[in-house]
């Protein structure tokens, strides 16, 4: 039987994880682009990407996260984006062995993907999975690699996002380095516990911040120290994720549209190369078509 989004959500997990399966067997067969058509249509997540280096603890962090928002009646999905395995091309850690999840409850669900080959950024399956499951949670959360490109490419998925710095690290100055500070809306240290060195980090990362003007598009970054283990702070951590979600207001529209765009081109560099993209002129969405059917289209064009 074809999958239909309502087909999806009354089905639960093992619905969720034969489209996610279908998704990557089939992406552009009309079965696959018609569900991620109406998923695309009808968002109702607040999609929020927590980065930051291997080793800060963002699987503790996340988990703490899901635990308060279950315990408040919110469904939550998560996309794990692990490192690739050279031989098989799968996801190498795994998280959903990291993150501590009743297996039999409906309203949390984890699934691991590959990075592939976008050196430790979000593989094309990455995002057509976080559409679906937009669809059908209340809140989305992507864990990032936190190698490379992952960083960066978290801005043009997510609504919010979280970077972690982990105290004694040097985080903040690397991130001022590289330019990853103009992207969160949000800054936790991590591991509050160690006490002065917590506090040293949180203090270079509010120095980082002012350097870069302190926040985006009128929102003041806030920088959090939180202990994901002792549960401290996790919930300042939600509550400043519910006040930046409220914060979009108008603008979300506009946001998720650009980077419905970016996700298009992206996804015709990827599948033809730059001659391909320079053959496509200035490709861009007909009126609410979703990207996943536009690059269909714009596609078979260029296949002829």
């Amino acid at each position: 039987m074809t999958a239909t989004l309502s087909s999806v959500a009354a089905g639960g997990k093992p619905a969720l994880a034969a489209a996610l399966a279908r998704l990557e067997r089939a992406p552009e067969e009309a079965a696959t682009l018609a569900l991620l058509d109406a998923a695309y249509a009808a968002p109702r997540a607040q999609v929020v990407g927590v980065t930051g280096p291997p080793g800060v603890g963002k699987s503790t962090l996340i988990g703490a996260l899901v635990g308060g928002w279950r315990r408040d009646g919110r469904t939550v999905g998560v996309i794990a984006v692990d490192p690739s395995s050279q031989v098989s091309g799968g996801a190498l850690l795994g998280d959903r062995t990291r993150l501590r999840t009743d297996p039999a409850d409906a309203g949390i669900f984890v699934r691991s993907m590959a990075a592939r080959d976008k050196l430790g950024g979000l593989a094309a399956l990455t995002v057509s999975a976080m559409v679906l499951m937009r669809a059908l949670f209340d809140i989305v959360l992507i864990e990032t690699v936190g190698v490379g490109q992952s960083e960066t490419e978290i801005a043009g998925a997510a609504d919010t996002v979280v970077l972690c710095v982990q105290p004694g690290s040097g985080d903040s100055l690397q991130f001022m380095k590289a330019g990853i500070v103009e992207i969160p809306h949000i800054v936790v240290v991590t591991k509050r516990d160690l006490g002065a060195a917590a506090e040293r980090a949180r203090a270079d990362a509010l120095a980082v911040l002012g350097l870069a003007g302190g926040g985006v598009e009128g929102w003041p970054v806030p920088v959090l120290l939180l202990s994901a283990q002792q549960r401290d702070g996790i919930d300042d951590l939600a509550a400043a994720i519910a006040r930046h979600w409220r914060s979009l207001g108008e603008r979300l529209a506009s946001t998720r549209e650009a980077q419905a765009q970016h996700w298009l081109i992206e996804g015709l560099r990827e599948a033809f190369g730059r001659d391909g993209l320079r053959r496509t002129g200035q490709p861009a969405l007909a009126p609410g078509e979703s990207p996943f059917r536009a690059l269909a289209r714009i596609g078979a064009g260029l296949r002829g």
